[in-house]
């Protein structure tokens, strides 16, 4: 019986992008998890010494009570700051490019399915489903829940042309993230990582449907 010769297995096609950052360890699942922890890490640094000082206020001296009560709001704002720098990845950004939009709106409805393709022009965000977990695609950037959606990651990344109408920047990341989502991670600056409700407070309320059907699908 002649022997079978297994063909060659493909692999898996990567942005080029990624030569642009060859000293960044490939993203996966493990380095998100990772990730997650150090962003708790530096939250807890930063606002434990607050905390610890309103306690320690009050508790030497009770009528220090309104610079405790400033130490607290400086542990709270903090981590605030941060998630706004995170949610900042999906607020509209570049030219609107009006006469082009209605023609790549069409052409990234194409891409997407019923339900998310009302979506996005709802909120002006994608959801995009993928082997990481879910994703929210803006026009310069994306939130990826992980499959429970305990936590949500927030990248800043855009497409080359900032000329492009808003539509096809978010194309454009849809393509990539379907082409490689590790690399799409890899090449993306990571802007936040934290709980879902700090980053949905800072986005503006038309688009809080996206985050909340986002986390809903990852759950």
């Amino acid at each position: 019986m002649p022997a079978q010769i297994e063909a060659p297995e493909r692999p898996a096609p990567a942005l080029a992008e990624l030569g642009q950052v060859p000293w960044k360890a490939r993203t996966d699942a493990r380095s998100l998890r990772r990730q997650a922890r150090v962003w708790q890490c530096w939250t807890l640094l930063y606002t434990l010494p607050f905390l610890a000082a309103a306690l320690a206020l009050v508790a030497l001296e009770p009528l220090a009570f309104p610079v405790a009560l400033a130490s607290l709001a400086h542990a709270w704002i903090t981590p605030e700051l941060y998630a706004y720098r995170g949610a900042s990845v999906l607020r509209p950004k570049g030219p609107r490019n009006e006469r082009g939009e209605p023609v790549a709106q069409g052409l990234l409805g194409d891409l997407l399915g019923h339900h998310e393709r009302e979506l996005q022009r709802r909120t002006g965000l994608a959801l995009e489903s993928r082997g990481m977990g879910v994703w929210l695609v803006g026009e310069a950037g994306a939130l990826l829940f992980p499959p429970g959606a305990r936590q949500v990651h927030c990248f800043c990344v855009r497409a080359d042309d900032r000329d492009l109408p808003p539509s096809d920047r978010i194309a454009h990341l849809i393509l990539a993230l379907r082409t490689d989502e590790g690399g799409f991670a890899t090449v993306a600056n990571h802007s936040f990582a934290g709980a879902p409700w700090r980053v949905r407070r800072r986005l503006p309320a038309g688009m809080r449907p996206g985050l909340d059907a986002a986390r809903s699908a990852a759950r």
